[in-house]
């Protein structure tokens, strides 16, 4: 029988405290408005940004691009780290795109809505998961 893990992005051994508080964050924006994903950002000096899914007739934002939206306003240049709470299989290119825009070498974390990391993706990745 084939190894069906092959086909299976990587998931990180262990988050440390920043980057499960991202996740945190990213559950917390999630199900405060019962949005399909919320997620989380980290900037340079620390300070976090989180956001969830916008779906307006006249503007639709991942909940990623809007919590990158949030640090670049707040005057970040610097995205360390990323969250993605969600029940899709996969990380959305659009909010991926929107931190490599910023920093390229942060990683974007995809989780479950119970919080549990899936996977580990580099921003400059286009998609595929980080080993």
């Amino acid at each position: 029988m084939p190894d069906a893990s092959a086909d299976r992005p990587a998931a990180p051994a262990e988050l440390s405290a920043e980057d499960a508080k991202l996740v945190t964050l990213a559950r917390a924006a999630r199900a405060r408005t019962g949005a399909d994903e919320g997620a989380a950002v980290r900037d340079g000096d620390g300070r976090t940004y989180a956001g969830a899914t916008v779906g307006l007739p006249s503007l639709a934002l991942t909940a990623l691009q809007y919590a990158v939206a949030s640090a670049v306003n707040g005057g970040t240049g610097i995205i360390e780290a990323a969250a993605v709470v969600t029940e899709a299989p996969a990380l959305d290119a659009s909010g991926a795109s929107a931190v490599r825009d910023v920093s390229v070498d942060a990683l974007i974390y995809l989780a479950s809505p119970r919080g549990d990391v899936i996977a580990t993706f580099d921003a400059n990745s286009d998609g595929r998961a980080h080993r």
